[in-house]
């Protein structure tokens, strides 16, 4: 059976960032899938970054936080894991980095001997799916600004912590999507997460 983190970062109950996130969880557990949910937000996740908490070479010490502790012990499990959020200002929102920074910590999720080594990714997860929403026309986001979230999770966050078969998808523009739309990325959103399992 396979163990697939999702995790949600979005604040409003009712968004469609939170259709997409219980979409997929219920597709994944339908095709049999152990998985563990988790809206950031709605678990009021502690994003900040404590001073013990910023060294890179060696092993995190372990987090005073029970949520960050048991998010940590978490995704050393994992044989997958998908992000839901939306792009604001080319970043995920400020909940889901904090998570990152948090979470996939030295020792957890990578091993860096020294500080100008290359990392070893420690996750066990081969795979990652990031569902993104933007407002942004796909042309206008390459022409002008790169692309920044596709450098985020595929070049900088999960190649680092062992993932190398990262997937993205992003549903735009959606201030201006219809319900067939939004039921077609929703449709989607199921096969993508089902195509982890392949």
């Amino acid at each position: 059976m396979s163990r697939i983190g999702v995790y949600l970062a979005h604040p409003r109950p009712g968004s469609f960032n939170h259709a997409v996130f219980h979409t997929v969880v219920q597709h994944l557990r339908d095709l049999g899938c152990e998985v563990l949910a988790h809206d950031l937000c709605a678990e009021r996740f502690p994003p900040g970054l404590t001073a013990e908490e910023t060294g890179t070479v060696g092993s995190a010490t372990g987090s005073h936080d029970a949520q960050v502790a048991l998010h940590r012990a978490e995704v050393a499990t994992l044989d997958a894991m998908v992000f839901v959020h939306p792009n604001w200002w080319g970043m995920p929102p400020a909940i889901l980095t904090g998570w990152v920074q948090r979470v996939l910590a030295p020792g957890v999720a990578y091993k860096l001997g020294t500080p100008e080594g290359e990392p070893e990714g420690l996750l066990r997860a081969g795979r990652a799916l990031v569902l993104n929403t933007s407002d942004t026309p796909a042309d206008r986001e390459e022409a002008e600004f790169g692309d920044p979230l596709h450098s985020i999770w595929a070049a900088c966050v999960l190649p680092y912590v062992g993932i190398a078969d990262v997937r993205r998808v992003v549903f735009r523009t959606l201030a201006d999507s219809s319900d067939e739309t939004r039921a077609s990325w929703l449709h989607q959103a199921r096969g993508e997460a089902a195509a982890l399992l392949a």
